[in-house]
């Protein structure tokens, strides 16, 4: 399996344009964080977990031509409002794309984008097929997919596993009876926001605690806001086995 890093960054925190601050400014690559994503292969299927307002300039960078499906993990704008450029994949591929996400997040992507559910459909608009996923694991293409119930504040949404790798953003508080699905891992991917507490993401202390608690093989760090900090700084202060990730970052399981 390869897990690909569209984006490691996130909307929350984002200073205003021309910001002089050391992360905006800095010339390391590592510190360009797109809104957080990423791509899987596994076997022959392709798919993206969230597609943020930043999917089509990622789908361009890593020159994605297929995708099978896609996961959500919850309604924001910044983790589904690049579904409308689904529409380049319906032309290529001349099918739906699937789209797997819990109700409250169906229910949002039928609000956010609801010309494509018209009557009436207006021509070249995407062609999204929604099924709701509940709190169980269920089977795409021969892809066992766990969800992972997650608070991120007062809202529930999902992480998934997928055999030993896990994907989790945004995330708040996890109860235990779902840490527990988290065990055994080679890779776990979770949230840290920034070094500071956050009412709705975990920061990196907590991520930190989450990774400890877990063990898996390795941990990497997303959804970060430039008040992280610059990348190659705060990478020095990690634990064995845990690292920031950033955009573009290739992992081979």
């Amino acid at each position: 399996m390869k897990i690909v890093f569209l984006g490691t960054g996130t909307s929350q925190g984002v200073p205003v344009i021309a910001c002089q601050c050391a992360v905006c400014q800095s010339e390391d690559a590592r510190d360009k964080r797109l809104r957080s994503s990423v791509w899987v292969c596994r076997g022959e299927q392709q798919f993206v977990i969230d597609t943020g307002p930043d999917f089509r300039q990622q789908m361009l960078r890593e020159q994605v031509t297929h995708l099978d499906f896609v996961l959500l993990t919850h309604g924001h704008k910044d983790h589904i409002a690049g579904l409308d450029d689904i529409r380049a994949f319906n032309h290529i591929q001349r099918q739906p794309m699937d789209i797997y996400a819990d109700e409250l997040t169906c229910d949002s992507v039928m609000r956010e984008f609801y010309y494509v559910f018209l009557k009436n459909k207006y021509p070249g608009i995407p062609q999204l097929s929604l099924h709701v996923i509940e709190d169980k694991e269920f089977t795409v293409n021969n892809i066992n997919i766990c969800p992972i119930k997650l608070m991120h504040c007062h809202l529930p949404i999902l992480g998934f596993r997928i055999d030993n790798f896990a994907y989790i953003t945004d995330a708040s508080h996890i109860e235990e009876t779902e840490l527990n699905k988290l065990k055994s891992l080679d890779v776990l991917v979770i949230n840290a926001l920034r070094k500071e507490k956050h009412y709705s993401h975990f920061n990196l202390d907590e991520a930190v605690a989450i990774a400890t608690y877990l063990q898996p093989r390795h941990t990497y760090f997303t959804h970060i806001s430039h008040y992280m900090g610059l990348h190659g700084e705060c990478s020095k202060t990690l634990p064995a086995a845990m690292t920031l990730a950033y955009d573009g970052m290739t992992i081979e399981l």
